[in-house]
């Protein structure tokens, strides 16, 4: 009854910028930490950005300074950005939420299908 829905990805030129969003739906009472991970090719997953409840953000190492993540509660919403995007920012790009559904008690962790960026001329 949770479904978290990625969009934005696809192709986008070396330097250039991308504007991920992540809309979470369904029966949720609350929603405490959201976030995005990737994970390319030979690689392991990595955290991007994940963002509190209350705003408060927290970058992986390789992309620091580069990106943004915000979101808008009323919207159950996350967003990515960023910026001077390589060819090693290849990667599927994944949603996450910590969500208390509505009924029960506790936060678990919902997750998105994915959403593809490629960075290539």
């Amino acid at each position: 009854q949770v479904q978290l829905v990625e969009s934005g990805g696809g192709l986008v030129q070396p330097g250039g910028s991308l504007r991920l969003s992540c809309a979470a739906s369904g029966s949720i009472f609350s929603i405490n930490a959201m976030g995005w991970y990737r994970q390319a090719p030979g690689k392991q997953r990595e955290l991007v950005a994940d963002i509190s409840s209350g705003g408060f953000p927290n970058y992986g190492n390789s992309v620091k300074g580069r990106t943004t993540i915000s979101r808008d509660n009323a919207k159950n919403t996350v967003y990515l950005e960023m910026n001077n995007l390589n060819p090693e920012d290849t990667a599927v790009y994944y949603c996450y939420a910590d969500i208390r559904r509505i009924g029960l008690g506790v936060h678990h962790d919902y997750w998105g299908q994915g959403t593809q960026v490629t960075v290539s001329s």
